[in-house]
């Protein structure tokens, strides 16, 4: 099965964050199962999703671990020109569908080439890494990583595929996801004088939240690696009140830190606290019972340092060629990996400019270079 047949396969199953990806990983599973590659899920508190960890090769250290994420986003309000989950061919040089690119291609690619590594009696194994629910905070990975580390030799390389147009890369910002809420005092709209608008206050801390920005900037808490130099604060959805007229009791905002390896998470959300308790303290003379109360969403995606990757980044530069190593704002599983003690590089088909977009996409020529590396890999490992 070539990388395209095998990506239309996994196209086929629409694993969204929200839904299971249960049916995936057992045609996963079934495959392996043809050629006897030992397998072991990592399943969810529930059971309703699973990670799949694999290995090619013998029990030994100094492997390479080929990590890739099974969910994609959805597809809900988006004007796909296709069906989003049957692979399309247009005749472009583009396969479409969702989660070509982001990222069941790498996954694809890896999986086509299993027939042969089996073949080639392997030195040093290839394990086969796939999670669950990247996209909602990299939520499957850490006990599969866990599982990886307690019951397997040490591997010396970690590739996470996600699509970087197969160049190497060696940082990405670490994420957080929180939420804020401001509780104020309803009052009618023209008596200002006798309420907290929730509104209102929360638009002073948004505001706020853009301004610490702004002082990261003019610090120079910067690096000229990443396209956005300095770690981002984000709201993205805000809600709140009741009617025009009413001055608003509750308003709540999502939103989100993406630091800097150099950067503490810690840190930057101690800033906007300090604005949030500033702000309460001002509206609390008048309603005690007010407050800004901020919880987190997800636990924090730690960040991937260029720093104890030399085996993997080592490893890319064998298999590709010297190409020049990237930095990323985007998060990823990577920082998972090197949170265990693992030498990790971020590498893999396609370009992130296709990824959650309507009618995402991946180039032949990725899915063909995915495939190359995959079979130089298989080579290295079977020439030692």
């Amino acid at each position: 099965m070539t990388a395209a047949e095998m990506l239309e396969r996994l196209v086929g199953f629409a694993t969204v964050s929200r839904d299971s990806n249960l049916d995936l990983i057992a045609f996963v599973e079934g495959y392996l199962d043809e050629y006897e590659v030992e397998h072991w899920r990592v399943e969810s508190d529930d059971g309703s999703k699973a990670n799949l960890l694999a290995r090619i090769g013998p029990a030994v250290a100094g492997g390479v671990v080929l990590s890739g994420h099974t969910d994609v986003v959805p597809v809900d309000g988006q004007p796909w020109s296709t069906d989003p989950f049957t692979l399309v061919d247009k005749g472009d040089g583009r396969l479409y569908g969702r989660g070509t690119c982001d990222m069941k291609g790498f996954i694809a690619c890896a999986l086509a080439e299993v027939p042969e590594w089996v073949k080639q009696q392997l030195r040093a194994p290839i394990y086969l890494a796939f999670s669950y629910d990247e996209e909602i905070g990299c939520l499957g990975a850490p006990r599969m990583i866990e599982r990886l580390m307690a019951e397997h030799p040490r591997p010396s390389a970690i590739i996470v595929g996600e699509p970087t147009s197969m160049a190497p890369v060696v940082a990405q910002k670490g994420i957080t996801n929180l939420r804020t809420t401001v509780t104020g005092r309803a009052a009618h709209s023209s008596q200002v004088n006798q309420g907290v608008s929730a509104i209102h206050v929360a638009a002073r801390l948004v505001t706020k939240i853009e301004d610490v920005m702004a002082e990261l900037r003019a610090e120079g808490r910067v690096d000229e690696a990443f396209n956005v130099a300095h770690s981002s604060l984000h709201v993205g959805r805000i809600q709140g009140g009741t009617a025009i007229n009413i001055m608003a009791r509750e308003c709540t905002f999502d939103w989100e830190i993406r630091h800097l390896p150099q950067d503490s998470f810690d840190a930057l959300l101690a800033r906007v606290t300090a604005c949030a308790e500033a702000l309460e303290a001002d509206f609390k003379a008048r309603a005690p019972d007010a407050g800004i109360h901020t919880e987190l969403l997800t636990s924090t995606v730690p960040a991937l340092a260029d720093r104890d990757n030399t085996a993997a980044l080592s490893l890319c530069r064998t298999l590709l060629g010297e190409r020049p190593s990237e930095a990323v704002a985007y998060a990823t599983e990577a920082g998972q990996f090197q949170a265990a003690g693992l030498s990790t590089v971020i590498c893999g088909p396609g370009s992130i400019a296709q990824a959650h977009q309507p009618d995402e996409y991946i180039e032949i020529e990725q899915l063909e270079a995915g495939e190359r590396f995959m079979q130089a890999l298989g080579r290295r490992l079977a020439s030692g």
